[in-house]
């Protein structure tokens, strides 16, 4: 049995969730995964000793809260909450399809509302924890053939920012990082072809690679291993060569 603390990670098959994963598992950290696809959880490169595995949609807050209790009960409370589960849908608003937006906004926005609200209370009783919210730079600066997208990252980062505040007199720590592109799995539910052929294309005007999700990983666990008492508010991360 491990004397580390509990770290939930939503969004956790892939990408950023995988890599951040990894990280904390080498770490010795206990950990509970959650995503939609247990599969995919089940074959990541882990050590699944101190490893719980939920299959959730964050934006179910009744089964969310459900994985988050019985995780806590085995390990204790919730120390660090990354709220990772995101999808980006690229379109042009003129002809979007409206479930799209609202599949972002329920995902990228109510899912880490949701999952925020249900460690806090527990956080402010102990003085103590941390919630770090992944946006990105698409929350602070419009793109092309993005602004649903745009819209639920400026989403994150106002919220992410107004808790802080919050609950900044209660030593809880709300932390937000936003990517830019990066090599994950994003990409793979983009129904425009002409979206996704611009986005290729700017993708080949930085030399066809994108940031690499292993050193946001290092990212998160470099704020969270800071002292509680010391807090990295926002942390913006992208390939050298990303000109936007």
């Amino acid at each position: 049995m491990t004397n580390k603390k509990l770290i939930v990670i939503t969004g956790a098959s892939s990408g950023f969730g995988a890599e951040i994963a990894k990280i904390f598992n080498q770490a010795g950290n206990p950990l509970l995964l959650i995503g939609r696809n247990i599969a995919k959880m089940e074959a990541l490169p882990l050590d699944f000793t101190n490893i719980m595995l939920a299959q959730a949609d964050v934006t179910n807050l009744t089964d969310f809260t459900a994985s988050i209790r019985r995780a806590e009960a085995k390990f204790g409370p919730t120390d660090l909450l990354v709220n990772n589960a995101g999808i980006m849908l690229l379109g042009n608003v003129e002809n979007q399809s409206s479930q799209e937006w609202q599949t972002m906004l329920d995902t990228n926005v109510m899912g880490v509302l949701n999952g925020t609200q249900i460690v806090l209370q527990n956080m402010i009783d102990r003085q103590g924890g941390t919630i770090i919210n992944m946006s990105s730079i698409a929350g602070f600066k419009a793109f092309t053939n993005h602004a649903a997208y745009v819209a639920s990252k400026f989403g994150v980062h106002g919220a992410t920012e107004t808790i802080r505040q919050e609950v900044a007199s209660k030593n809880v720590r709300i932390s937000l990082v936003a990517p830019g592109a990066a090599e994950t799995n994003l990409l793979t539910h983009v129904t425009s072809k002409s979206a996704l052929n611009d986005y290729q294309s700017w993708k080949e005007s930085m030399g066809g690679i994108t940031l690499d999700p292993k050193y946001v990983a290092q990212t998160v666990k470099f704020i969270y291993d800071l002292p509680q008492a010391v807090e990295i508010r926002e942390v913006d991360i992208a390939a050298t060569r990303q000109d936007a």
